[in-house]
């Protein structure tokens, strides 16, 4: 099929790959296959010198399920070309390896494991990170005139929802030379477009959203085969290219990934809506409320607002474990993205390894839940949540000698 613009996101999710079954199945299958033959050396070595592209080693990625899959992830991204990992942590390390040898400059909130390696393993072997609190003109514009060659960010970041100019980052970077890279995870290519901003590269973790059953654990980078071409040995080298049987199961999901997101937006948007005047909240943070600080900006660079929201609730780390405790159909997990709707409190998972403080600082409070909303009838989710919260303003006023109604 061809990429063309002028298909749709539906469209290019169930056609996006171009490879086609030897025997007429309309997905490819599973090539539970290591090693690949040829009928000469002439043949082989078309392949390896690089001539003619054909399954040769899973473990490189020549393999025709993450061929196929990696079609289809190209043509959501609207990108020239895509490559699957193991894991995110596996992408995002290869990319920052293969683009971040003349030194990073991180923009606000990111990923834990990603703000570890920038912090720790990257710094050991010698290479140059900057964190920066969110996206600061003059601070990067100087880090950009010293040689910095990659600017990295999340939109929307985690759990604060907070929103970067993404075109804004791409016209400073590329001034200077510099790359950007974007993980776009929260948002997915149905809800915001990276590349067609101006970044030259983005990641999705796929365990979440893409996948979208919490049955898989995948990561992809997309942007141009140019600036693709360094991770191509990094990826061979590390290990991290992704399984056949990951890819099939990664390719299944994304022929919904667009019915799925329509759901999630529609059920979080509604639900944050719902919440934003209840008692025992401090506020609600979804990109799709008009109090939201980066409401305007989303408006301009998304075109759904996504199935993540967090709730600020009063009282505190506890009140907030309370909360999550009572939840009936908001399952407890570290996790996102899945059909299923679930709860996290960020001081407890993705953010524990951070002070008190230095939470405190990025916003980060410690009555914060994150609700990753699924595709259950938004009614009965709402009503589990105000039974929880309910619950919890009820204790409070009773615990300040107002009697509970």
């Amino acid at each position: 099929m061809s990429q063309s613009p002028h298909f749709g996101p539906a469209t290019r999710a169930i056609h996006g790959q171009r490879q086609r079954d030897t025997f007429g199945s309309p997905h490819m299958p599973i090539y539970d296959t290591t090693t690949f033959t040829f009928p000469d050396t002439s043949a082989l070595l078309e392949v390896t010198e690089g001539r003619r592209q054909a399954p040769l080693y899973t473990r490189y990625g020549h393999n025709p399920t993450l061929y196929a899959l990696e079609e289809t992830l190209a043509a959501l991204e609207e990108a020239e070309a895509a490559w699957a990992f193991t894991s995110g942590m596996g992408a995002i390390s290869t990319l920052l390896l293969a683009h971040g040898r003349r030194g990073i400059a991180c923009l606000g909130e990111v990923y834990g494991g990603t703000l570890s390696l920038l912090e720790q393993q990257l710094p050991a072997l010698g290479i140059n990170t900057h964190l920066l609190d969110g996206y600061e003109p003059e601070i990067l514009e100087q880090l950009l005139a010293s040689g910095v060659g990659l600017v990295y960010l999340e939109t929307p970041t985690n759990p604060t929802l907070r929103l970067i100019d993404i075109a804004a980052v791409a016209e400073q970077a590329h001034h200077h030379g510099a790359l950007v890279a974007v993980d776009g995870t929260f948002a997915t290519p149905i809800n915001q477009r990276p590349l067609a901003l101006g970044a030259d590269l983005v990641v999705h973790s796929a365990t979440k959203y893409l996948g979208g059953h919490s049955d898989l654990t995948a990561d992809t980078v997309m942007g141009s085969a140019e600036v693709l071409a360094p991770l191509w040995h990094w990826r061979q080298n590390l290990g991290t290219a992704l399984s056949p049987q990951a890819a099939s199961l990664l390719s299944r999901s994304l022929r919904t990934l667009p019915l799925r997101m329509q759901r999630h937006n529609a059920s979080a948007h509604a639900i944050a809506e719902a919440l934003q005047s209840h008692p025992a909240l401090e506020r609600v943070l979804y990109p799709g409320l008009a109090s939201h600080p980066g409401h305007d900006l989303a408006c301009r660079q998304m075109s759904g607002f996504g199935g993540m929201l967090t709730l600020e609730l009063s009282g505190g780390r506890e009140a907030a474990a309370r909360v999550a405790d009572r939840l009936s159909l908001f399952a407890l997990t570290p996790s996102l993205g899945g059909v299923e709707s679930l709860v996290s409190q960020p001081c407890a998972t993705s953010h524990a390894d951070l002070t008190p403080e230095e939470r405190a600082r990025r916003g980060i409070g410690d009555g914060m839940l994150r609700l990753s909303v699924g595709l259950e009838e938004v009614e009965d989710l709402l009503a589990d949540l105000h039974q929880a919260l309910d619950a919890k303003e009820a204790g409070r006023r009773g615990a300040s000698g107002t009697p509970p109604p």
